[in-house]
């Protein structure tokens, strides 16, 4: 059996565009005057095609437009791309087909649109819930648009799950306990709860080098806002089912889960990675980065810019990166199937008597406290 099976199959389709630039951001994000929709739609549906003899056969899981902000994309464009996937592959029975919006980009009509195309599921990036916060992040959008977009998204999907950072500047560990109970009163089944890092290339990455970005909460109080995510949380039956998402039971992200439990996805759009398994082996791919760059790119041929086949150590390697994210752990036969090598048992049992992992039935997991220090207890576990 190929091993992706164990995680399933998705889609992953990148739509490059935002109106405006955060300064946290490291994604793969432009800003433009104008998008020909219509041109879009081709070339993601070309990329498609393009992949389909390879894939033929697969049941798809998931299908994730993630950005940029893809709620700046036509219901018709979005359409176009479910419907070429439901051409090549069968659609599992309880397909989740979701997409990230921005509270600014959200009309009731055009959500309309989108679930008509067949979005089942949408994913809101609110980060916070006061203004001043949100002006500090760059985001154009106000707590009382962010409340009414969820109002909205709500009133047309039944699953709706939005994003909150914390750890801000300025920020509190009173303050974020209390955001995230407002949070959670939302009717909301789902939380994505990030804590803010700064990256290299952002603006906020350049503002900190240059010592700038001041006020930011120190080591331990970010270590207690995490400690309290996971209390406050569970307190509402919202567990912690990855290091940062929580969820009801059953309303857990499908499509995430592909990449956790280290399935195969195809990544479409600019910049987009995949895995993709193909005659046993495993291969990365990546496409092109610039927007204007992968369209050619897609009209000469493919959007891929590299590909490069996995050695089974790499793959060891994610499975294990991807799966102790996950409260679930993995399944230690699986490593061993994937590298031709076990996990080192004195490093393990040491772990074990730490508090930050256990083993039980073939299952690793990391608990809570690892979950809290994963890179420590990855290098732990990987170190030669």
């Amino acid at each position: 059996m190929d091993d992706w099976r164990n995680g399933g199959f998705g889609l992953y389709v990148h739509w490059p565009f935002c109106q405006a630039k955060c300064p946290y951001c490291d994604f793969n994000s432009h800003v433009v005057s104008h998008i020909d929709q219509r041109k879009w739609a081709d070339a993601y549906v070309r990329e498609l095609d393009r992949n389909a003899e390879a894939l033929e056969g697969r049941v798809l899981n998931s299908i994730f437009f993630g950005g940029g902000t893809p709620s700046l994309m036509h219901p018709d464009t979005v359409a176009a791309v479910i419907d070429k996937a439901r051409q090549i592959w069968s659609f599992a029975n309880d397909i989740e087909i979701s997409l990230e919006a921005n509270p600014g980009s959200v009309e009731a009509g055009r959500f309309a649109g989108y679930r008509d195309g067949g979005v089942n599921r949408v994913s809101m990036g609110v980060q916070a819930l006061n203004d001043e916060d949100l002006r500090k992040l760059g985001r154009i959008h106000s707590a009382a648009e962010a409340k009414s977009a969820f109002d909205t998204a709500r009133s047309v999907f039944d699953r709706v799950s939005f994003d909150l950072i914390y750890a801000r500047q300025g920020q509190t560990l009173a303050n974020w306990q209390s955001e995230l109970n407002e949070a959670l009163s939302m009717a909301i089944d789902h939380l994505s709860l990030y804590q803010l890092t700064i990256e290299d290339g952002t603006a906020f990455g350049d503002r900190y080098a240059r010592g700038k970005l001041r006020n930011l909460p120190t080591d331990d109080t970010a270590a207690d806002m995490y400690q309290a995510t996971q209390d406050i949380c569970a307190a509402h039956e919202m567990f912690g089912y990855e290091i940062s998402n929580h969820a009801a039971a059953g309303a857990e992200s499908r499509h995430n889960l592909i990449y956790w439990r280290y399935g195969d996805y195809l990544g479409i759009g600019p910049g987009a990675h995949g895995r993709i398994t193909l005659d046993g082996t495993r291969y990365a791919t990546e496409c092109h980065r610039a927007p204007g760059a992968w369209l050619q790119a897609v009209e000469s041929g493919s959007g891929v810019s590299h590909r490069e086949a996995l050695l089974r150590e790499d793959t060891g390697v994610e499975c294990l990166m991807m799966g102790l994210r996950l409260a679930e752990g993995i399944d230690m036969s699986r490593y061993s199937r994937l590298t031709g090598q076990e996990l080192p048992a004195v490093r393990l049992q040491t772990l074990a008597d730490m508090g930050m992992v256990t083993i039980s039935n073939d299952r690793l997991a990391a608990t809570d406290q690892g979950r809290a220090v994963l890179n420590a207890v990855l290098r732990e576990l990987l170190v030669d």
